[in-house]
Parts: structure tokens; sequence; C-alpha cells
């Protein structure tokens, strides 16, 4: 039996499938993607079924995850953004979704493989660019020139501008990617520990085992509540960055 802490990462088919010589099986990531929208969509139809004066847990907690992501949308796209929040506020639920099922011990996170995030960005990304290519046709690319550059500067402005929107989708996969793989690799780290120091010092004397086995066990229930924030924060970085895009194609600015 393997014990290495990158065992968590790894793919397994639940139902083998090959198409025209594809593998397009069925993993341990696709059924917490599916769990993860099947997760998202419970919150907000079972919420918003009662419309109760006085909400209910459900219907509270479906109500607070709708008017944060829609103020913010709000805050950072204006008026003309209205109609994307639902874009939005989908990304959020279901990473948020992700991360959190991916907590349960025995489970899988999906949000740790970059092919994941990366391919979200990238369709981020792809949405935001046809967005302002729509909207603003050819004078989209004058946002790799911003007003006021003078035209000797230019020669180096632009490449620059042009790598940084380029590395949006890397820079923003990077992120939830780095943060919810290496949360996973310290908590399992740290349970190896509890394991090892209460073998070890059991040997010597079992209530000093307990004990030192004990110390790694309550450092990984405040690391286990410090991945929640994380999965918390790291959905709402992602949104409030899909926001952010949605407002530069949008506005050019």
């Amino acid at each position: 039996m393997s014990n290495s802490p990158l065992e968590q990462f790894e793919l397994h088919r639940i139902i083998p499938l090959h198409i025209a010589g594809y593998d397009v099986s069925f993993t341990n990531s696709a059924l917490l993607m599916s769990l993860s929208v099947a997760l998202s969509l419970s919150i907000m139809v079972f919420g918003g079924m009662s419309r109760q004066m006085v909400p209910g847990r459900l219907q509270s907690l479906a109500e607070m995850f709708y008017d944060f992501i829609a103020a913010m949308v709000r805050d950072n796209c204006g008026a003309h953004g209205a109609k994307y929040m639902p874009l939005v506020f989908s990304i959020f639920l279901f990473i948020l979704s992700g991360n959190l099922l991916g907590l349960i011990p025995g489970s899988f996170t999906f949000t740790s493989h970059i092919i994941i995030t990366f391919a979200m960005a990238l369709s981020v990304f792809l949405m935001v660019t046809l967005i302002a290519l729509a909207r603003h046709g050819l004078h989209f690319f004058s946002f790799f020139l911003p007003a006021g550059v003078p035209w000797w500067m230019w020669w180096l402005i632009i490449p620059i501008e042009i790598v940084s929107y380029l590395s949006r989708p890397i820079s923003l996969s990077v992120r939830l990617f780095v943060n919810m793989f290496a949360g996973h690799m310290l908590m399992n780290i740290v349970s190896g520990f509890a394991i090892g120091l209460a073998i070890y010092f059991g040997s010597v004397n079992i209530g000093l085992g307990v004990f030192a086995g004990a110390i790694p066990v309550l450092i990984n229930v405040l690391l286990t509540l410090f991945e929640v924030l994380v999965a918390l924060l790291q959905a709402y970085v992602f949104a409030i960055l899909t926001s952010l895009y949605i407002k530069d194609a949008l506005e050019l600015h």
C-alpha cells in the first residue's frame, strides 16, 4: 500500500470507456465534478423553493451566496455587467462546492489538478475576449495601448500588454491549483507525522505515544479549518477576477 502524499491526487477509472481510440472514462474527478454541480443546484433549487419571509437555513445560505456575488458583480462590472452575474455565480458555486467536497476524507479535489483549473480559466479568457470583440470590434486592440503612452514607447508597452493579457488564464488557473494542491499535501504530511510519532513514542510509553500523536492531529484540525477558509477565498478570488475581466471587456480599461 502506497503512503505517498501524491496518492490523493491520482485519477481512478470508475466506468472505463473508450471512444474512437480516446479514453473518456468516467473517473473520480468526473464524479466529484458531477457532485459539485448537483450540490450547487440543490442549494439554489431547494433554497429558493420555500421563499419564506423568515428564511430557513438553506434559504438563508442560498440568499447569502446570491446577494454576495450579485453585489460583487454590480460593484465591479456596473449595470452593463448584470447579465453576466449568473455565469460568475455558477463559477463561484462550482469551485466552492468542489473545494469543500475535496475536504471530505477519502474524497477527491478536482481543483487540485492544473488541467481542470486551466480549462476553466481558458474558458473565461476566451469568453471575455469574444465579448470584447463583439462589443468593440477592432477597437478592442486599443486595450493593448493605454491612453497617454508616447509613441516612442509603443514598441515596449504593446508587447508587455499582450503578454500580460495572454497570461491571464495561466495566473488564474495556477493560483487556484497551487492553493488547493499545497493545502492537501500539507494536511496529508501532518497526518503521517501523527502516526509516526504515536508509534515511535508509544514504543517507549503508551501515554507518551498518545500525547505525541495528538499534537499533529490537533494541528490537522486547525489546518482543516484553515482549508475551509482557503476554499471560500479561492472561489471568491476566481469569481472576482472573472468579474474584473468582464469589466475590461465591456469598458476596455
